[in-house]
């Protein structure tokens, strides 16, 4: 039994020692996975300050902006903005208090819905990633005649002084270190604020531009315009997309709108790349209140839809302390849930009013759709009809695959019985082989209540051939005259003008699979011990089954001529045996067999015509 915890005393407690500068430098340098991320955070915290400034000055209602500009001789990069700027006081105590932030403090009494971005009072640190030096001048628009300059080296020491007075907001001067000069470039800039900061509302303008970065409002923030027409909607979405997915040209785009599992809005979008069922292309990036955290959220989207891109924003996710990544709680999953609802919508929607871009869907991910028609009854009823099945004449809906009120599938991609005996019976035949076609056929075939016939297994035979008897002596007659090793069974089967067919034994292949040694070490024991409950019931003692087709006129001869004529019947069933080795392209005996039946062939009708 394990003893209380001590209590502790006063006399017994002590204070935790931080090493300062150890855990300067692990913020600093070590919280973010690449030192790009610092522009983000001081443009962020730019932002931030604007919107503080139109919280709390009543009356303030002249543009803002963020400025981002360089002196590329002096090794110095700027950051300005127009935001509410720090007093002395301030400056002590949020910029100058690792942990402490300003932002924070105004989301939680009442301002969480603002637009502010700041959580953990660390963004500032990243400063000194890229900077030797970092001066900070402001002023507050609460003693506009007041400004003030921060500087410091290393973000332990530092010193603020009176200057002369300026603007009101914010000015950030880094001194930047040699490994960071490239950074003095209105390119580069263009491309790292481009990727982080696109979709913040304040706008933010590089090296002078007359043109912010982020001219306009994303395609969900403008959902409170007059509506515009839905061809120029498409566009616009379209354009939207194709400035975010990398790899591929967008086909359509889904909108992902709040409702019952939150607020999360953005645009999904499905690629034109063709894909199969173990593609997975999926990109998301997760913006929270505009600010880009994670560019490769693919988690967030469902595992099936491995054509899909995306750009989302929201308030309810829950960033990490870098604020790169995202914490998987409740907010995370209902955002799944939020996403993969939007899809099936979305698709939907596509379909009824989008038909060129839903046959371009389809003829792009047709096997994808296969497998995700499998994760939801929606999508499955959706697809269902429209989707194709690789099958012996090429790829067919399912409903073109019907026969006879059933529809066949065989498990190999090697042309075998089935493929001969469907032929000759003008009946398409399911390539189980390929990705998710098995499963989805099942519950085609369950839904519309048709019989799915599986050929191979012991299920699908008793389908295909009704089993007969034969005498002893013709048995074992037969046998010894055709069968290589198979198990001969007597049968009836269509069509008549088929004397036999050799069929491989799928459920015995799975039983020597899970039995051989090599099979115990690539899955669980529990596994295998399920699968073997199974498997017990399985004779294994053939490879392969010979049917003898009782209704066939070439084997009605055969059996009166075994008393009759037995050296014609001994011809004929040599006949016959090498007409089954040709027509089996898979054969136990090795390659010669095909050699030694095309032998046979020759001297059977040798004896024929010399007789």
């Amino acid at each position: 039994m394990n003893s209380p915890a001590p209590s502790l005393s006063l006399a017994g407690l002590h204070r935790t020692d931080v090493d300062l500068p150890g855990l300067m430098s692990v913020l600093s340098k070590h919280l973010y996975s690449t030192p790009m991320v610092a522009l983000r955070e001081l443009v962020q915290n730019a932002h931030d300050s604007i919107i503080r400034r139109r919280i709390e000055q009543a009356g303030w209602n002249e543009p803002a902006r963020i400025d981002v500009d360089f002196d590329r001789a002096a090794g110095i990069l700027r950051i300005t903005d127009t935001g509410a700027g720090l007093t002395k006081h301030e400056i002590h105590a949020y910029l100058a208090t690792v942990g402490v932030g300003y932002t924070r403090n105004l989301r939680q009494t009442g301002h969480d819905d603002s637009g502010l971005i700041g959580m953990f009072g660390l963004g500032f640190l990243s400063a000194f990633v890229l900077a030797k030096r970092v001066t900070v001048n402001t002023t507050s628009y609460q003693e506009p005649a007041r400004s003030h300059c921060y500087t410091s080296t290393n973000a332990e020491q530092y010193s603020v002084a009176p200057i002369a007075s300026r603007p009101v907001g914010t000015e950030i001067l880094l001194e930047l270190q040699e490994d960071f000069l490239g950074l003095a470039n209105s390119s580069r800039l263009q491309e790292i604020l481009g990727h982080y900061c696109l979709l913040l509302k304040e706008p933010i303008y590089i090296a002078g531009s007359a043109e912010a970065l982020n001219p306009e409002p994303p395609p969900w923030r403008q959902n409170d315009e007059a509506h515009p027409h839905p061809a120029l909607e498409r566009r616009r979405n379209l354009a939207f997309a194709a400035r975010f997915e990398k790899n591929f040209e967008p086909i359509c785009t889904l909108p992902l709108r709040p409702g019952p599992f939150g607020n999360t809005a953005g645009l999904l979008w499905i690629q034109d790349g063709a894909t199969y069922g173990t593609s997975d292309n999926r990109n998301l990036s997760v913006f929270v209140r505009g600010m880009l955290l994670d560019d490769d959220a693919r988690d967030l989207l469902p595992s099936w839809a491995g054509f899909v891109g995306g750009v989302i924003e929201s308030t309810q996710l829950t960033p990490t302390a870098s604020r790169e990544d995202l914490q998987r709680d409740d907010n995370y999953r209902l955002t799944q849930r939020a996403i993969s609802e939007a899809l099936i919508e979305g698709l939907a929607e596509v379909s009824r009013s989008q038909p060129e871009a839903w046959r371009r869907i389809l003829a792009r991910h047709n096997e994808a759709l296969l497998g995700a028609a499998l994760c939801d009854e929606r999508l499955f009823q959706l697809i269902m009809d429209c989707v194709r099945i690789p099958s012996s004449r090429g790829d067919l809906p399912v409903r073109d695959l019907l026969s006879r009120g059933s529809l066949h599938v065989i498990f190999e991609n090697r042309q075998g019985f089935e493929e001969m005996l469907f032929r000759t019976m003008g009946v398409p035949v399911a390539h189980g082989h390929r990705y998710a076609v098995v499963p989805f056929l099942r519950r085609w075939a369950q839904l519309k209540g048709v019989r799915l016939t599986e050929l191979g297994t012991e299920q699908g035979n008793r389908q295909l051939f009704t089993l007969a008897e034969l005498p002893a002596e013709q048995q074992a007659w037969l046998e010894t005259h055709l069968a290589d090793g198979e198990k001969l069974i007597p049968a009836r089967f269509h069509p008549e003008a088929l004397p036999l067919v050799v069929v491989p034994d799928r459920d015995s292949e799975l039983k020597r699979r899970l039995e051989a040694d090599a099979s115990d070490k690539q899955i669980s024991q529990s596994a295998l011990r399920l699968a073997r409950q199974f498997t017990a019931k399985i004779d294994a003692e053939y490879d392969e089954r010979l049917y003898i087709n009782l209704d066939n006129p070439a084997i009605q001869t055969l059996l009166r001529a075994m008393a009759e004529a037995p050296a014609q019947a001994a011809l004929a069933a040599r006949l016959l045996k090498a007409f089954k080795v040709l027509m089996a392209s898979r054969s136990p005996h090795g390659e010669k067999a095909p050699n030694q039946a095309l032998t046979d062939l020759a001297a059977a009708v040798t004896l024929i015509v010399e007789h």
